[in-house]
């Protein structure tokens, strides 16, 4: 089994400062909750995830089968329902290719996009209390 760890230390008022592997990540809440807009929100950072992992299992896809990919955008939208998000729309925008052949794509990349493929059958979250 492998994993994947990433930390988070609070950096005051509604903020924090994310190391993913060396890489500083910061993340904040709008001014208008009493953050400082600093940084993405947590949420976006889920949406962000989101967009990139399924933007790379397509472009990893495409590569496996030899097909340009040019202009390749991908947006994700969440859905509020009270204190959760309840939907995502995940929109593709390629110049290259249509119809079918984008199709089959799409359908090769959802399975290989390790963050939609994790939200479609949640895992198990533990929460523990570390007194280190």
């Amino acid at each position: 089994m492998t994993e994947r760890s990433v930390s988070a230390c609070w950096t005051g008022g509604l903020s924090a400062t994310v190391d993913a592997n060396g890489f500083r990540v910061v993340a904040d809440e709008p001014e208008s909750v009493g953050g400082t807009g600093t940084g993405p929100q947590p949420t976006e950072l889920l949406l962000a995830s989101v967009a990139s992992c399924f933007t790379l299992a397509l472009a990893h896809t495409a590569a496996k089968r030899d097909v340009p990919l040019a202009g390749l955008r991908v947006d994700v939208t969440g859905h509020y329902d009270g204190p959760r998000f309840d939907a995502f729309r995940i929109a593709v925008r390629t110049e290259t290719p249509r119809g079918a052949e984008l199709d089959e794509l799409m359908t090769a990349a959802q399975r290989v996009c390790y963050v939609t493929r994790t939200l479609a059958s949640p895992p198990e979250i533990e929460f523990v209390v570390d007194h280190g």
